[in-house]
């Protein structure tokens, strides 16, 4: 209940208060969740928990305006409230007003006054009620790092007298990509993350697409790139279950337990990929949204890796990326042999890149063993994370016998 409702207190009362004032949303937001804690607690649970938390949160920003008027009619013109109007102020919680304040947050956080990072950060923190710790956990960082920086961006956004508006239609255009990267990256952060905390990695990604089907519910939102963006999620999650064993450690593609795929999220996937195809516009999230597609299919034929390496290949041309093109080498092995593979994958020449020598690892495996093992020790002592440390010395064991 805190994850879900601290965040649409936050963001109805930071679009009501401005963005000067983010931290007095936290605070009442925070104190609404204290007063539940104490009360609840000697008390029992009321009738309506959600209706109770925003009667709080009402009245304690009605509180805050009569004993700090003053105040803020000092530091802004434009809130300018007298303890006897105080009692007058609607703050509304209703379901539309928290969409449309979500939303608008959402355009806010992915100013591009911040960097990638504080975006994210932002998004996490003010969308999706993750706190300091929570964030530092994802980004495999300490509280303090992320303390600052999120201190730092919403100064930058005060800075920039960033408005907390329901944007234009021509402020959507402009500034949808840079949501959508963002969404791209957070969901990434949780389903390639590096943590040990699955509970925490799962949840990242269904705040990624939670906020992206926010975009999905607009009208002025739901365009075909945003509907490729979350069919390419739902693909992904399909497979999030099978991706890890029991241990904690990653399973590659072609060792998963395809039972454990999650059918309904395929079909979800499907579904939204086919609204996507309605425009002119093929974007990055499209050609992923295909390749992930595909990788749900069960069978191991040709014909499979050979559009695969199409869309790839496409891919590429729209944006290239050395971890696209990596991906791209395996698939044209599957399709076309492991010989002819070799040539592809050493001209990409990333020899600093652990994930570069487990490809070649695994592509001189059974054409030539000796370098296939040299590839995976230095694959093996790239690598920063226990996890692929564990899987590559799987390879290494079951090469060397």
């Amino acid at each position: 209940m805190f994850r879900t409702e601290y965040r649409k207190i936050v963001v109805v009362l930071c679009k009501l208060f401005g963005i000067e004032h983010i931290e007095i949303a936290e605070d009442i937001a925070s104190d609404t969740f204290l007063a539940a804690s104490e009360l609840w607690g000697l008390k029992g649970l009321p009738e309506n928990p959600v209706a109770w938390l925003y009667t709080v949160a009402k009245n304690k920003s009605k509180d805050y305006f009569k004993h700090h008027s003053i105040f803020l009619q000092k530091v802004t013109k434009e809130i300018t409230f007298t303890a006897e109007s105080s009692t007058q102020i609607d703050i509304d919680l209703s379901a539309k007003n928290i969409n449309d304040s979500q939303l608008a947050m959402m355009f806010v956080v992915c100013h591009p006054c911040n960097s990638i990072e504080a975006q994210i950060g932002l998004a996490l923190s003010l969308l999706c009620g993750f706190g300091t710790e929570e964030i530092a956990g994802a980004f495999l960082t300490n509280k303090e790092t992320i303390y600052k920086r999120l201190q730092r961006a919403k100064q930058k956004l005060r800075e920039e007298k960033v408005e907390i508006k329901q944007p234009s239609r021509a402020e959507i255009d402009e500034r949808l990509p840079a949501v959508l990267m963002t969404l791209y990256l957070l969901f990434n952060e949780g389903y390639y993350s590096a943590s040990n905390d699955a509970v925490l990695r799962k949840d990242l990604c269904l705040e990624a697409m939670r906020l992206t089907y926010l975009l999905v519910e607009n009208e002025q939102t739901n365009k075909p790139t945003v509907n490729a963006l979350l069919a390419l999620m739902c693909f992904q999650s399909s497979r999030f279950d099978a991706r890890i064993n029991e241990h904690g450690e990653l399973v590659l593609y072609g060792d998963q337990d395809a039972s454990l795929w999650d059918n309904e999220l395929i079909e979800q996937g499907k579904y939204f990929l086919d609204e996507a195809s309605r425009g002119n516009t093929i974007s990055k999230y499209h050609l992923e949204a295909g390749i992930a597609c595909m990788h749900t299919k069960q069978e191991d034929s040709k014909e499979k890796w050979e559009n695969i390496l199409q869309l790839y290949n496409h891919l590429l041309i729209i944006e290239y990326s050395p971890v696209a093109a990596l991906n791209r080498t395996y698939a044209f092995a599957k399709a076309n042999g492991k010989k002819e593979a070799i040539i592809e994958a050493e001209k990409i020449n990333l020899t600093a890149n652990h994930l570069y020598h487990s490809l070649l690892g695994w592509l001189y495996t059974d054409v030539d063993n000796q370098k296939a093992l040299l590839h995976l020790q230095t694959a093996r002592q790239l690598t920063k994370t226990l996890n692929d440390k564990k899987l590559i010395a799987d390879k290494i064991r079951k090469l060397t016998g």
